[in-house]
């Protein structure tokens, strides 16, 4: 693991996205709150369950079924193997595994809803949680067979399954068993208490450590596809004065400001400009501070649905141990993170939508200003046999379509579930899934346009009348350079595109501040 940052501490404080980023990709240790007073507080919800149990209280998925078996009393002597059942008939997950990244997200955002002491689970829960994020223990969890509501049962019984020995993990780069694994780490495996699967599985952390993760890849792509306009502006010899801060000031959406500020910045707004030629640049270009600007104005309140749906105790029922009360709600719907998700892919699959379009003029003689046709660099006698970026605009176009077909919301496919006990779901974490899909298709478009858009600026580069270019796009091209050189002779790009979604995975470019 690499350390970058200070110790993630789960507990009472509260977690930002960026938090569960660095946990998801390795970057922070973490630690438990352990202060005396906060680990009472975590045992005094398992006690007073062990209360009622002595009392005979009726308490959901404790003294009774599951779902619509909650009328269903279950007598004393099966409460304990009620929890095992629970994460047992729910190992019915299909799909592909979570990669490491989500499941280390997941891991963090269940660990963090039970710290808030009101799911009546034990400190030793707690603390085995945090073992397996701290030892990169990774329970291999099917993406596949939540609607959202109760939670993420079936891909959350992985994680319960794990921690009491049961099932698959990761452990080292290996698939092992997880119980052998316990025995490697010299752990017991839990024996988990009346709740405690409950408390597990009845949440939304699968759905909520996915949107971590879009939010985080969202708002680098928001930053790239700047960068890529301001260089396709330079490459087109479009009009920089399109992002001139006094239009913007007429239509005063911060989010839309700050871009127009940023290209202003990429593109040295004050420096001279070339001859332009055309008044009006074309939509793409003209209006993507427009485009840009509402996703950018929408992170904020993106923001704010996922932190606090990370920060919440969100399964059910809720344990006062305080007050001596259970409180039987419905805190495991992920309506918010579905909305949020919901939005984000039609957000991003419009900065899609955007580039496309910029890579579609850069390519056309038509529309280029006398760039050469598909942006090759091949001399004259040997022209009509180069392709240049042909194909790659083809294919971003399919890349573009398919992001496009996925923003369909999730959200109003509610299906009536489990003898209409669940007769309204969120589909969170299906809207989660398909947010992650649309980005990484248009990651895909941004790799090929960023490509592009460089070709474009190295060919404007050659010509006698060239000028400069601003500093912080010198500054692009020239790295750009070291990875990816002029197409001059046809060749496969495949390698290159795919070196570039590393690049943007490891956020490699530092763009604005």
């Amino acid at each position: 693991m690499t350390t970058h940052l200070e110790p993630v501490t789960f507990g009472e404080r509260p977690l930002g996205i960026e938090d569960v980023l660095a946990l998801a990709n390795r970057q922070a240790p973490t630690q438990l709150q352990d202060d005396v007073a906060y680990r009472q507080r975590i045992a005094k919800g398992a006690q007073f369950l062990d209360s009622l149990l002595d009392k005979e209280g009726v308490i959901y998925g404790v003294t009774t079924g599951y779902g619509d078996s909650c009328v269903v009393a279950v007598p004393l002597e099966h409460v304990e193997a009620l929890p095992r059942h629970l994460y047992t008939f729910h190992g019915c997950g299909l799909g592909k595994l979570l990669d490491a990244q989500a499941t280390r997200a997941v891991l963090a955002a269940r660990l963090q809803s039970l710290c808030h002491g009101v799911s009546g689970v034990r400190v030793e829960l707690l603390e085995r949680l945090h073992g397996f994020l701290e030892h990169d223990v990774l329970p291999l969890i099917p993406e596949e067979g939540s609607v959202g509501a109760s939670g993420d049962l079936t891909p959350l019984s992985y994680v319960a399954a794990t921690l009491s020995g049961e099932r698959e993990v990761l452990f080292r780069g290996e698939r092992r068993q997880a119980a052998d694994v316990h025995r490697e780490l010299g752990w017991e495996p839990l024996v988990l208490r009346p709740k405690e699967a409950l408390a597990l599985m009845n949440g939304t952390a699968v759905m909520t450590g996915i949107a971590c993760l879009a939010f985080a890849r969202a708002d680098y792509l928001l930053h790239l596809a700047t960068r890529i306009t301001a260089l396709n502006v330079v490459a087109l010899q479009g009009n920089p004065e399109h992002f001139d801060e006094r239009l913007f000031a007429a239509k005063p959406h911060p989010g839309q400001m700050q871009v127009a500020a940023w290209l202003r910045n990429d593109l040295a707004i004050d420096a001279p400009t070339a001859p332009l030629h055309r008044l009006q640049d074309r939509y793409s270009l003209r209006c993507a501070p427009h485009v840009l600007g509402v996703l950018a104005d929408s992170l904020n309140w993106l923001r704010s649905f996922i932190e606090i749906e990370l920060n919440s105790a969100n399964d059910n029922p809720i344990i006062d141990a305080e007050e001596e009360r259970v409180l039987h709600g419905g805190h495991f719907y992920g309506g918010h993170i579905a909305f949020a998700m919901d939005s984000l892919k039609t957000l991003v699959a419009n900065v899609a939508d955007l580039l496309d379009r910029q890579l579609a003029l850069l390519v056309d003689v038509r529309y280029n200003h006398g760039l050469p046709s598909n942006l090759s660099g091949a001399p004259a006698d040997r022209a009509m046999i180069n392709h240049g970026f042909k194909a790659v605009q083809i294919g971003t176009s399919a890349w573009t379509a398919e992001a496009l077909k996925n923003t369909m919301p999730a959200s109003v496919f509610s299906r009536s579930t489990e003898c209409h006990n669940q007769d309204k779901v969120s589909m969170g974490t299906i809207a989660a899934r398909d947010a992650i899909r649309v980005l990484e298709l248009t990651e895909q478009v941004a790799a090929a346009t960023l490509l592009a858009a460089n070709q474009g600026v190295w060919l404007r580069a050659q010509a006698e009348d060239a000028r400069p270019l601003p500093p912080a796009l010198a500054a692009m091209h020239a790295e750009l350079a070291q990875d990816f050189p002029p197409v001059i002779e046809d060749r496969a790009l495949e390698g290159e595109l795919r070196l570039c979604l590393q690049r943007i995975a490891a956020q490699h470019w530092r763009l604005h501040a």
